[in-house]
């Protein structure tokens, strides 16, 4: 029997239309689960939902923010509704911030807030009630390796990344009982569409030196694979995983030990 199978899971995860999120989507897929995508852009969750059902597996796609908390509700209740459960609740949206305090607009701050803090939050809230009801349920919040380090002109992105540290922790306790285990994955750089379309933005005519110095800053030589990270997503959501939680796993090519 094949390991870290998620046959008939019903799995949610926000962001699933690029980069990281699209990756776990098609895995979790390929691996027996009925995923939902949840995007603030649906066309792009659509072009990946009909590569999955392409392979004849299940996809569905509901557009929407995740900072909006009456909007996250109506969905999980829908999803809940459709489904009879949510196993499985992965937090992936969020967004990046360039800058040190000083730079940091009130604007800026309250953007990354109000996805990367409020959406994780906005998320567990929705869900919480249907998981609690069922006995059972997992949690996966992706936070990075600013969750743990203060990244240097990275400070909004540095502080929502540590609420999402804490808040998974303190979610992991208070619902134990309930059979709801939440943990957290910290990547480093990962190869996104993300990063090709920051390095043509900030540094045009010098894309290939600047890829090589951002993978040279991970110990390991190079940046992750999103395959890497949904690979990972796939364990601990898997009943192999059935006796962790409350915990962070760094997916970083050595950058936080190797670093310190």
């Amino acid at each position: 029997m094949s390991k870290f199978r998620l046959t008939d899971k019903v799995a949610v995860i926000t962001g699933g239309g690029r980069g990281i999120g699209a990756k776990i989507s098609e895995i979790f897929a390929e691996s027996g689960a009925i995923v939902h995508l949840l995007d603030l852009n649906p066309d792009n969750a659509t072009a990946v939902a009909r590569s999955i059902r392409a392979k004849g597996n299940r996809a569905e796609v509901h557009g929407v923010d995740v900072s909006d908390q009456a909007s996250m509700v109506r969905t999980m209740d829908l999803i809940a509704r459709q489904e009879g459960r949510i196993d499985i609740l992965i937090n992936n949206a969020g967004i990046a911030q360039v800058g040190k305090l000083e730079d940091t607009s009130e604007a800026d701050f309250d953007r990354v807030f109000q996805v990367n803090v409020k959406g994780v939050y906005n998320s567990m809230y929705a869900v919480l009630l249907h998981m609690k009801k069922q006995k059972s349920g997992v949690i996966l919040n992706m936070g990075s390796i600013a969750s743990e380090l203060g990244l240097p002109d990275r400070f909004g992105y540095s502080m929502s990344k540590g609420a999402v540290l804490t808040m998974s922790y303190t979610v992991a306790k208070d619902y134990i009982a309930d059979g709801i285990r939440c943990n957290i994955i910290s990547p480093a750089r990962i190869h996104t569409p993300f990063v090709d379309e920051f390095i043509a933005g900030n540094y045009p005519g010098k894309e290939s030196e600047m890829f090589e110095a951002l993978s040279k800053t991970q110990p390991i030589g190079r940046m992750g694979k999103p395959e890497e990270v949904a690979n990972l997503a796939l364990y601990l959501s898997s009943d192999e995983a059935s006796f962790i939680t409350g915990t962070n796993f760094p997916i970083d090519g050595g950058f936080i030990k190797l670093n310190t």
